[in-house]
């Protein structure tokens, strides 16, 4: 009894110690740090005025005393004031992440670090096409970069190679398209280069970066050679056209395999020139995002050369499935770009075996078969901070054990620990990084990458060493170059920058918070036998898929029910008390929800067979193919919660939001059930 008792002081002590690390941090739900916002702010905006009075003190204002009182100025004043208090009354029906009601989509509070940056940073309004339009900030969207870089495990001192880089783009769906942008250029490079040698008759010799004799290689033997090995090829073939050749002749020859390149060629035109070359496929999880489909559209790859890849009943890509597509592409000879990997699903969190992905590509490198990994992290990527100790090194699995009840499992541990053996990452700073929209980031491990990207008609001719230090600086400096992008907002960036500095992406600060989000997925995993309770002999709960990290869904059937459609119809109108629509007022909700479908065609028979039987649903009624006027369905309506926000359960006048949630949703089940 006294060892309890004891327990529960500690553990009150530690409730005590976070709520206290973290109050300053957000704005929070009730505005309470609303001075200390107007403070910084306001101290901020009035050092922005004296900036711009200080330019140049000597020169006389532009807009005088009697044009600020005349008829034409207090008019436009009067519309604009108009217009935006009618776009504030606007804004007051928009979802209220930052309250711990909100548990729907990928969104929370924002940090205040990042939130004022943003908001004084677009006062300056910084453009990071190049350092001419932000000279200021540019730096500081490479730096994040490297921040991000680091807390997954790519090397970011520039005296080892491979050295990484990254930067901020609008969003996860454009970074994932650099992904295959930046894959597709190294990767073609070989196959150009040796048709022009071939074409020209010039016999380069033994390669360091090359073990094939590149003038005899295939197009498939080339393709296959791997992202370091292309890299450093390239840059090992064109030193030895600049030494061989005179300058003159070096430029044309450059220039001639520049104008044979698919970016050059286009996808129809390099088809052409390679007959015997098909094109190649990515393969993702069942369970990706549908923004892959949306990526090989917009390179000229088209979606049919997608291939998913099946996933266990955990919704993690199933190793095995992966194993037996690239067997049917490498006896095919269709060859692979990339495999993709996902670090937190969209709708279930779930955390892909990078590992077993890394370990595939050193087997089928060995066959002749290689791909590149690309990892979509946009959503659980910021995870990554827990495993990272301050000096870099990655915690034990038994050192994180001691902060959760579950997490990590060994499955989730191995994935995170195999990040840095990853070709390039996807990470959102505006989901789990808290910041405002929008904000994502590309990085890659080997910045190297870079040299098949420039749009600009500049050759390694120009320069005698384009891969020097001070070389990649130069080239940042004119960032739209190297990027899907052009103009664009440097303040994102800076939002990012000093969140990052005031939390740093380690263990003992930014990943403070992200285990307060894994913990509130573990506490709402361990109450659900409350819940369960509490409807037991009305509605059957279950959690289709145990959570690795802090998004969970349920499923809820009344008792008796056999039929999927009817439990989905029963799901939609719990849903329709928690949705968030411009046709609804926000103020009716007393929690704000959102949901998932997971489809019969993403399931494997077994998983499929389990989830009925756990819902008491008749199989048969969970169809591929639904009978018209059947009560069958294609796929299972899930309500999805997305746990991010740190306040959820924090204890707060001795219960929390999570508590009250499962009461709501309690009474909301019995409520529906009346109404049938």
């Amino acid at each position: 009894m006294m060892q309890d008792v004891h327990q529960q002081a500690n553990q009150k002590d530690a409730d005590l110690d976070f709520r206290r690390w973290l109050s300053p941090l957000f704005l929070g739900s009730y505005a309470e740090n609303d001075d200390l916002l107007e403070k910084i702010v306001v101290e901020l905006l009035r050092d922005h005025m004296y900036w711009r009075r200080n330019v140049h003190p000597e020169d006389p204002p532009l807009i005088s005393m009697l044009d600020q009182h005349s008829d034409e100025y207090l008019n436009f004043v009067a519309d604009m004031k108009r217009e935006l208090h009618g776009l504030s009354a606007r804004l007051k029906n928009t979802a209220p992440f930052f309250n711990p009601r909100y548990i729907g989509h990928m969104a929370s509070d924002l940090l205040l670090p990042g939130l004022i940056a943003q908001l004084v940073t677009t006062l300056y309004n910084p453009n990071h096409v190049t350092d001419e339009a932000a000279p200021a900030t540019l730096r500081l969207e490479l730096d994040v970069g490297l921040q991000l870089a680091g807390m997954f495990g790519y090397n970011t001192d520039e005296r080892h190679q491979p050295c990484a880089w990254g930067h901020v783009t609008s969003g996860g769906t454009l970074a994932n398209d650099e992904s295959l942008w930046y894959f597709r250029a190294v990767r073609y490079w070989p196959l150009a280069a040796a048709a022009v040698l071939r074409e020209t008759g010039l016999e380069p010799g033994p390669l360091r970066h090359c073990p094939l004799d590149l003038l005899a290689a295939s197009d498939w033997q080339l393709f296959n050679l791997g992202i370091d090995r292309v890299i450093g090829l390239r840059r090992e073939l064109l030193t030895l056209l600049r030494q061989r050749l005179s300058q003159d002749d070096a430029r044309v020859l450059a220039a001639r395999i520049e104008s044979q390149r698919v970016e050059a060629l286009g996808m129809a035109g390099f088809q052409q020139a390679h007959p015997g070359f098909n094109t190649p496929c990515v393969m993702v999880p069942d369970s990706a995002h549908y923004s892959w489909a949306k990526a090989l559209k917009l390179l000229g790859f088209g979606s049919a050369n997608l291939v998913s890849v099946a996933v266990t009943e955990h919704m993690r890509m199933d190793a095995a499935a992966l194993d037996q597509a690239l067997a049917d592409a490498a006896a095919q000879q269709r060859p692979v770009l990339a495999v993709i990997g996902v670090l937190g699903t969209t709708e279930f969190g779930a955390i892909d075996p990078i590992d077993k992905l890394v370990t595939a590509r050193r087997r089928w490198r060995e066959r002749g078969l290689d791909f590149a990994i690309h990892i979509d992290a946009a959503w659980g990527g910021y995870l990554a901070s827990m495993f990272r100790q301050p000096d870099g090194a990655m915690l034990s699995r038994e050192q994180m054990l001691q902060d959760f009840r579950h997490f990590p499992s060994p499955q989730v541990y191995q994935a995170f620990a195999a990040l840095r053996h990853a070709d390039s990452i996807t990470v959102d700073p505006h989901k789990l990084g808290f910041v405002p929209f929008g904000c994502g980031a590309y990085l890659a491990r080997n910045r190297g990458m870079t040299d098949f990207i420039s749009q600009r008609a500049a050759y390694v001719f120009d320069v005698e060493d384009d891969h020097t230090e001070v070389e990649y600086q130069r080239r940042f400096h004119n960032l739209g170059q190297y990027i899907l992008e052009g103009s664009k907002p440097g303040a994102a960036a800076a939002a990012a920058w000093v969140t990052h500095k005031v939390l740093p992406l380690d263990h003992d600060h930014f990943g403070r918070l992200c285990a307060q989000t894994v913990r509130n997925g573990e506490y709402f995993f361990d109450h659900l036998q409350e819940l369960r309770s509490a409807l037991h002999g009305m509605a059957r709960v279950i959690i289709p898929f145990e959570p690795d990290t802090n998004l969970v869904c349920l499923a809820i059937n009344p008792e008796g029910n056999r039929s999927l459609g009817a439990m989905n119809r029963f799901g939609r109108a719990l849903y329709e008390q928690m949705r968030v629509g411009t046709s609804v007022d926000m103020h009716t909700r007393a929690w704000f929800g959102s949901r998932t479908l997971v489809h019969r065609s993403a399931l494997a028979d077994a998983v499929a067979t389990r989830l009925m039987q756990e819902l008491g649903l008749d199989p048969a009624s969970f169809s591929l193919e639904p009978r018209p006027g059947s009560d069958q369905a294609d796929s299972i309506f899930l309500l999805r919660h997305t746990l991010m926000n740190p306040w959820l359960a924090v204890s707060t006048g001795g219960s929390n939001h999570l508590d009250r949630y499962c009461a709501y949703l309690a009474e909301l089940v019995r409520q529906q059930l009346q109404r049938q």
